[in-house]
């Protein structure tokens, strides 16, 4: 009989830097891998098991972080069952979205936000070059992935139903100021060298977009076997099926890691500033700069939204995506003081036009 191979694992492997252990002095580092409802799978020096949290640590805490996917955490290892989640590490990114209304109770300490994933280096926004491509859907990723404190990448999918995708790059490089745009297929394998510099070992990808864009797909070409179950399109709405069911990071052959994501069909938006600011600089650049302070870009003369728009250097469509995405994270972050904000413009609107008259 053939001997064992030993596995050996090493935490660093899964993108660990020694920063992140000063002053640890209790439990060994792990990574979560993949979650559950209440468990966690999680991998270390020891190799991988399940995990769950230390209820002392987290229920008694109300500054802790509870860890999702990609976080890095120590654990006091149990060699005969589940080992306990003693300490999320700081995170170096971070992707969240609102929660459900089913969601809320589920986390007493957030019961707003939805934690995606965690500690990744870029993120891959996917759509596919058929009845799924939105541009605005793209803007709205783009603005949650700036504010994850990592870098969007936007990878168009299934480029051979298409023979104009050069057209569509086009059109998603007018949105995405300053983000690589890259149109691929896993069918012939057309544009996928160029996703190569993303993968070097250590690096950590997550795979954004709604179900049926070929997440799971791109997943098993880069490991170059099925590893994720990939589902049927419809052919009358070009939807996918719900394949991938839970968030899981997968180690690649390169030694990046991917983390694929269940499909959103429902991305809300929250506390992203600085993701708007960026995703948005085109609009932006004209705030501040209009003739009255408090000028609300609706009539006022010397507007400079209004004049951007009248000459063609901004599109009206562009400004109303800004507006809802902007109105719609204020909402989320403190919906009284939002409607109350939005009272008190309404007024000042219908004050301006009662002068004019």
């Amino acid at each position: 009989m053939g001997s064992e191979v030993e596995i050996i694992m090493n935490i660093k492997d899964y993108g660990l830097k020694e920063e992140k252990l000063l002053n640890k002095t209790v439990g060994i580092p792990a990574r979560v891998i993949t979650t559950y409802r209440e468990r966690y799978e999680v991998v270390c020096d020891n190799g991988k098991t399940f995990a769950q949290i230390k209820r002392g640590s987290y229920y008694d805490n109300p500054n802790a972080i509870y860890p999702t996917i990609g976080d890095f955490v120590m654990i006091e290892w149990n060699d005969s069952g589940d080992s306990m989640i003693l300490e999320t590490l700081k995170r170096d990114s971070s992707f969240s979205r609102v929660s459900s209304t089913a969601d809320r109770n589920h986390e007493k300490h957030h019961q707003h936000e939805q934690l995606v994933a965690a500690n990744f280096d870029y993120v891959f926004i996917m759509q596919s070059l058929n009845d799924n491509f939105n541009v605005r859907r793209i803007e709205r990723y783009l603005s949650l992935a700036w504010e994850s404190g990592a870098m969007p990448v936007i990878v168009l999918t299934k480029r051979d139903l298409v023979p104009n995708y050069l057209e569509y790059v086009s059109e998603v490089e007018s949105v995405a100021i300053g983000v690589d745009v890259h149109a691929v297929s896993c069918m012939d394998g057309a544009g996928l060298e160029e996703l190569n510099k993303y993968f070097a070992a250590g690096k950590t990808v997550v795979f954004l977009g709604s179900s049926g864009v070929g997440k799971s797909t791109l997943v098993n070409t880069l490991m170059g076997e099925e590893v994720m179950t990939t589902g049927e399109i419809r052919e009358e709405d070009s939807r996918g099926r719900h394949t991938t069911t839970v968030r899981q990071l997968i180690m690649l052959p390169t030694g990046a890691m991917v983390i694929d994501t269940p499909g959103m069909r429902e991305l809300g938006m929250w506390a992203c500033d600085e993701g708007l600011e960026k995703t948005f600089s085109d609009v932006e650049q004209y705030l501040g700069r209009c003739k009255f302070s408090d000028c609300t870009h609706t009539s006022e003369p010397g507007c400079k939204i209004l004049e951007a728009i009248e000459i063609g250097e901004l599109s009206r469509e562009r400004y109303n995506a800004y507006l809802k995405l902007k109105n719609e994270a204020m909402y989320n972050n403190d919906s009284e003081g939002y409607l109350k904000a939005k009272n008190e413009k309404f007024k000042e609107i219908s004050k301006i036009n009662r002068k004019r008259k």
